[in-house]
């Protein structure tokens, strides 16, 4: 280990957004008036009930113009604030901005298995959420059904919620299994276990956000229920054959998740999201990300997004190339020449397919 010199106990992400603060503003809840949410001004076009491209189900099952996703917190007599204890890097504009839709080479029949699998997972929830490509929808411009391919805001909001609602799970299982292997083995575990805690938090504030401009109905909430289900207990026993190939998996599911939030601001950007262009993002995000003012709108929101989405991708991919058994993570190391490139917390080194072992060990 010629360049890491010390491993010592850092985090990754953090923030001060898992603290609910503000207060609600609300109505009875039995009367017809609105509820607002604090930080949040929407239209009532975005939170209508929305039925699956299908026409069969509805993911969210309210007709109120604003929502309270949320019960606010119980007063406490002496607590004011409770704040997360991991606080989140600081993002420029100019580095969001130059985030971009990258692949991996597949090298390996470990790479294969995790790329063809999320190839399946994301087949699969395209036809859940009725997601797809701008490209895709034009090849279908001629079909009579292809309108109900058009992507708006509130199918938006649902692909945001499915996908963030699962993309919690890796991080905390991975965490939880070397956790685990830490304590029976009876030695540390190299600065692992809180960088993929953080991930599972980080992921978690991102549906927390979402959560705050619509309410998933009961079929949505049902699907979600289900495939964490699946999720959870696939990658679980997954991890404990192949914590290499599980890494791979993540990088490859980043990538995707990057394309996708890519897409949609995109869409922002054409004017093809109306709603949107000028919506400002919920307190919870501002705070979290401690977005600066002038900066908070929708498509601001989804560049801090796509950002994480993007350290994901290269932490994961990095983590897939080390030796899983006693190799540092790079990511919360101190570098005995700190003027070389080395893995940061930060998106102002920017790898998309990973750092490879023996630049970094």
């Amino acid at each position: 280990m010629g360049t890491i010199r010390v491993t010592p106990p850092r985090t990754l992400f953090s923030g001060q957004g898992s603290a609910y603060i503000g207060k609600a503003i609300a109505s009875s809840l039995n009367s017809s008036s609105s509820i607002c949410t604090t930080g949040m001004r929407s239209s009532y076009y975005l939170l209508r009930p929305y039925s699956s491209p299908l026409g069969k189900r509805n993911f969210s099952s309210t007709s109120k113009q604003q929502l309270e996703v949320f019960p606010p917190p119980r007063d406490a007599p002496s607590i004011r604030v409770t704040p997360a204890a991991w606080q989140h890097p600081v993002y420029s504009e100019e580095s969001m901005k130059q985030i971009a839709i990258a692949r991996r080479d597949v090298r390996t029949w470990s790479d294969w298995t995790a790329f063809n699998l999320v190839r399946l997972l994301r087949w699969s929830t395209d036809i859940a959420t009725g997601y797809r490509h701008q490209k895709e929808i034009k090849k279908l411009e001629d079909n009579p059904n292809a309108k109900r391919f058009q992507m708006t805001e509130r199918k938006w909001l649902t692909r945001f919620i499915f996908l963030e609602s699962i993309a919690g799970v890796p991080g905390i299982v991975g965490g939880m299994l070397r956790h685990l292997r830490s304590l029976r083995r009876m030695q540390r575990d190299n600065g692992w276990i809180e960088s993929l805690l953080e991930e599972a938090y980080n992921e978690r504030m991102h549906l927390l956000t979402f959560l705050k401009m619509a309410e998933p109905g009961r079929f949505m909430k049902f699907m979600v229920l289900a495939a964490q289900g699946i999720f959870s207990n696939a990658f679980f026993f997954a991890y404990l054959v192949s914590p290499r190939t599980c890494h791979r998996f993540v990088g490859y599911l980043e990538e995707e998740a990057v394309m996708t939030y890519t897409h949609c601001i995109r869409d922002i950007e054409a004017g093809r999201l109306p709603s949107w262009s000028k919506l400002d993002a919920p307190e919870i995000a501002v705070r979290y990300w401690n977005m600066p003012e002038g900066h908070r709108k929708m498509r601001d929101l989804l560049l801090y997004i796509r950002a994480d989405e993007a350290k994901h991708r290269e932490v994961n991919h990095t983590l897939g190339n080390l030796d899983w058994h006693k190799d540092p993570n790079p990511y919360v190391s101190e570098y005995k020449d700190p003027s070389q490139n080395h893995p940061t917390k930060g998106i102002d080194i920017n790898k998309p397919v990973g750092w490879e072992r023996e630049e970094v060990i």
